[in-house]
């Protein structure tokens, strides 16, 4: 293998923006890291070339460990995105400047100058400088000076999006010809997704810091094992069904098992990818020759050269949530891209507005993931609240748990652990525990760094520190539930909740759990007493409420609304005193620029008054 890479990891100011990365690219491999900004990829490029510091794993290259290793002794070539050309120096004079600091004699310079020039199509053009040639040219330039000293490895960071579509079509075609003629172990980092579809022969896709799958592009298009990837590389169709014993049912649409998918349980819930291209239109059921979707109504269409793109709305479907394309909040509907050819569209023209029967020919399932809790317990009658309820909701949403024992002696977590185990039982799609030594902040946060959850379940009175609380929501992505007692599983909850995006996810994630518990829901807004007599004010929070409402009873969960008008900490008090509600939901605050989620307000003051469960969400915007 050209390159391994063992367990990267890569932390600023205690965060990890790499964690845990392991890859083996082979001899001549062309190799993609895909991903959004800000998902590590560029970092892990900068470890493998020696400009950012390792902070664990390790970095080999040809069979030498260079973890430890300087730039210059890692045998390594990168070409930056910003071309980094010395202005001061002629094209020529760019090329040689590494084999010139490496004393390479001049002769040898020229003559490998002279190669480079005429394998990337600038021969002739050594004398002009920088300023004098085109933005393609000079990505051309800082690729042969990165091969100029015969590097090992070729690392490309985002080396063509600078450039227009053109240009970056045509340098796409030279720099893979270029790499296969060299024969060099290339490693390229970008966001574009037909850049990787086109250069890459494995790629990699990234989200916050992990490597979700390794794949041919083909196989990660087509195939896709999560629903992150399934999503993120092109456009995709995702839609929740259940599997059968010979397929996988949509609603009640029967998708019988192919190559595609592997079967499933019957009963499992199921993910079910389709792409635009899988869809089939026609007039009428019966010219469909796959299985039907239904009807639905042209929303969009677009002309994109040699085919049409088409967004469909169907009705809704029982038992049935989209995931993607995402739907508007409150709605009920399906949303379906499509595309065909041209000549398709010649022959059955649709415009918005127009309906059409919807068929699919080919699908692909993946598991559904379910959901995740993280269980905070140190053996104390406090933590036994959070073990109990958590493993109630855990046990009837057929979740994913993780036990996390601290503050005790290993020798009695490990008994405490074994006891809650116990308790749990079944049902659950999965039971692991962890025991730790670290303070209860420092090891939730090192634990949702292994593994992201959904929800971290803790103990909590009334006189821990609000500071406790912030530092767990602080350490990952999840949403929080703290429990003061043991208790059954809710029966009526009380979601609170602000018009805008922020208190959309309240109520989605909300509903997903409450679902799965069989509770009802009654949503919640308070508006200020300056507010009370505003009637749009009023009318913006009962459009929201309305919306909220259909949003959860699309998930199952019978649902109503109120509002109140006054101090929010007051009017939420009183309501759950009157209205019999044994789980609060509050929307956290949103991050400030330090990732500290302050709850030191609203929320505070609501913890030190209510003795019921609260869960608190946070906002994915």
């Amino acid at each position: 293998m050209s390159i391994i890479l063992e367990q990267l990891t890569k932390r600023y100011d205690g965060h990890p923006v790499v964690y845990n990365v392991s890859l083996e690219i082979a001899d001549g491999e062309f190799f993609v890291l895909l991903g959004s900004s800000g998902s590590g990829k560029s970092t892990i490029l900068n470890m493998i070339a020696g400009l950012v510091e390792v902070d664990q794993g390790r970095v080999v290259l040809h069979g030498r460990d260079v973890t430890y290793l300087p730039p210059q002794e890692r045998r390594v070539g990168f070409v930056f995105q910003n071309y980094a050309l010395f202005q001061h120096m002629s094209v020529a004079d760019n090329i040689e400047f590494g084999m010139r600091i490496r004393k390479t004699p001049p002769a040898e310079r020229r003559r490998r100058r002279d190669e480079l020039l005429e394998l990337v199509g600038l021969a002739g053009l050594g004398g002009r400088m920088p300023h004098q040639i085109s933005g393609g040219q000079q990505q051309r330039v800082a690729l042969a000076r990165a091969l100029a000293h015969q590097p090992e490895v070729l690392l490309l960071d985002e080396p063509l999006g600078a450039l227009d579509a053109k240009i970056r079509s045509e340098l796409r075609r030279n720099l893979r010809l270029i790499q296969k003629e060299l024969g060099i172990t290339t490693i390229l980092v970008t966001h574009d997704q037909d850049e990787a579809f086109e250069l890459a022969d494995r790629l990699g896709v990234m989200s916050f810091g992990r490597l979700l799958e390794v794949g041919q592009p083909e196989e990660l298009y087509q195939r896709p094992e999560t629903e992150f990837v399934a999503a993120f590389l092109g456009t995709a169709n995702l839609l929740v069904g259940h599997g059968t014993p010979d397929g996988v049912k949509v609603g009640p649409v029967h998708f019988p098992v192919s190559y595609q998918t592997e079967p499933l349980g019957e009963a499992q819930r199921v993910q079910v990818l389709f792409r635009p291209e899988d869809i089939a239109l026609a007039s009428s059921p019966e010219a469909l020759d796959c299985p039907q979707l239904g009807c639905g109504e042209v929303e969009e269409s677009a002309f994109a050269g040699s085919f049409e793109r088409l967004r469909l709305r169907l009705p809704p479907m029982p038992g049935v949530r989209p995931i993607a394309p995402p739907v508007s909040f409150g709605s009920g509907s399906v949303l379906v891209e499509a595309t065909r050819s041209q000549d398709q569209a010649s022959r059955l023209p649709l415009r918005p507005g127009d309906s059409v029967w919807v068929g699919v020919r080919r699908i692909h399932a993946l598991a559904h993931p379910g959901l995740s809790f993280l269980i905070v317990t140190d053996g104390s009658p406090l933590s036994q609240g959070a073990l109990t309820l958590g493993g109630q909701i855990g046990r009837l949403a057929h979740a994913r748990i993780t036990l996390l024992g601290y503050g005790q002696k290993p020798e009695v977590l490990q008994r405490r652990l074994r006891e809650a185990r116990e308790q749990l039982g079944g049902g659950l799609a999965a039971l692991e525990t962890q025991v730790t030594a670290a303070p209860l902040a420092e090891a939730v946060a090192k634990e949702v760094e292994r593994r992201p959850y959904d929800l971290v379940v803790l103990g909590f009175q009334r006189q821990d520190s609000v500071e406790l609380a912030e530092q767990i929501l602080q350490a990952g992505e999840h949403h929080l539930l703290l429990v003061s007692q043991p208790q059954p599983a809710p029966t009526r909850a009380l979601i609170c909740v602000t018009s805008g995006e922020p208190g959309k996810d309240d109520v989605l994630f909300a509903g997903r759990l409450v679902r799965h518990v069989g509770a009802e829901a009654t949503l919640l807004s308070v508006l200020p007493k300056e507010e009370s007599n505003q009637p749009l004010a009023r009318s913006r929070a009962e459009r929201f409420l309305a919306g909220g409402v259909r949003t959860l009873e699309l998930l199952g969960v019978p649902a109503r609304t109120t509002i109140r008008t006054g101090l929010v900490r007051d009017e939420i008090t009183t309501e759950v005193a009157t209205g019999g509600y044994d789980l609060l939901v509050l929307g956290a605050p949103l991050p400030q620029r330090d990732g500290r989620v302050p709850l030191n307000g609203i929320v505070s003051q609501i913890l030190n008054v209510i003795n019921r469960p609260v869960l608190i969400v946070r906002s994915g915007v």
